[in-house]
């Protein structure tokens, strides 16, 4: 493979090191340097390359936290304001600095462990971000809960410990996340995706009687969804169920509206079928 392709798959950038350990000779590597910018002597990198793995190169670290929720596909709102980087060591200053590292992270890129990824995330951002993180990692990667729990034995792990415990696996995407944040936090019990006779799955089922949807950006991507939506709507009220629905903006930019009017509906009780 040519030494540039290489470097572009590995992200854009890469130490003397690697490069000779990918097969290169140091031929190879005195050609790239006169076609390449090197920011620093024996680091090596592309135009356009992602600038939080130069940070992490340059630091001798590997990208974590919320700053690798985008490589590995997990759930984030928003991206941090500066890098997250897991090292071993004290120096260097700029970024969100995370020292202790569990697992071996991809050959390659530096990037951390996925696992790490979510100790980080939960040891160091604030929920709903840190819990969406978590889930996406347990649901779409199938990072095991109980390999998690069994890596913090250290006196100082209890607040991670506590955030494991408190996740509700439930969740199907970012936006139920932060709609069972806004729940919890305000004293609203629920039950999640239940399965209700002649209606279907529904997202929230409060006080056995209001059923709360948190449609995603693609609902009603066709006509055949909105007939089936429709349907559900209908079976759901002749059953004598109240339904309340929000995109996900209404959970994100108002969160007092989707609280009031949740609970004008729980004051008013359950409807009753004819």
């Amino acid at each position: 493979m040519d030494l540039l392709t290489y470097l572009d798959r590995v992200g854009g950038v890469a130490r003397t090191g690697q490069l000779l350990s990918a097969g290169y000779s140091r031929t190879d590597v005195a050609r790239l340097a006169a076609v390449v910018r090197q920011p620093r002597r024996g680091v090596f990198v592309l135009q356009g390359c992602k600038p939080e793995f130069l940070a992490a190169v340059l630091h001798n670290a590997r990208v974590s936290c919320a700053s690798a929720a985008g490589h590995y596909g997990l759930w984030l709102r928003q991206p941090p304001d500066r890098y997250h980087l897991a090292c071993n060591h004290g120096h260097g200053s700029g970024f969100v600095r995370h020292r202790t590292v569990r697992f071996q992270g991809p050959a390659e890129i530096p990037v951390a462990a996925v696992e790490d990824v979510v100790l980080h995330a939960l040891g160091c951002l604030a929920p709903p971000a840190s819990t969406a993180i978590a889930t996406s990692a347990m649901r779409l990667l199938g990072v095991p809960l109980e390999l998690l729990k069994s890596e913090l034995t250290a006196d100082r792990s209890g607040r991670v410990r506590e955030a494991l415990r408190q996740l509700d696996l439930r969740a199907e995407s970012i936006v139920e996340v932060d709609a069972q944040h806004l729940f919890t936090t305000n004293g609203i019990g629920y039950d999640a995706q239940v399965y209700l006779a002649g209606i279907g799955r529904v997202d929230f089922l409060l006080n056995g009687f209001l059923i709360v949807e948190v449609d995603g950006f693609a609902f009603h991507s066709s006509r055949e969804a909105l007939r089936r939506d429709l349907g559900r709507n209908n079976a759901a009220t002749l059953n004598g169920f109240a339904q309340l629905r929000y995109m996900p903006e209404h959970i994100w930019f108002e969160p007092d509206r989707v609280l009031a009017e949740i609970r004008a509906v729980l004051a008013q009780g359950p409807r009753h079928t004819m």
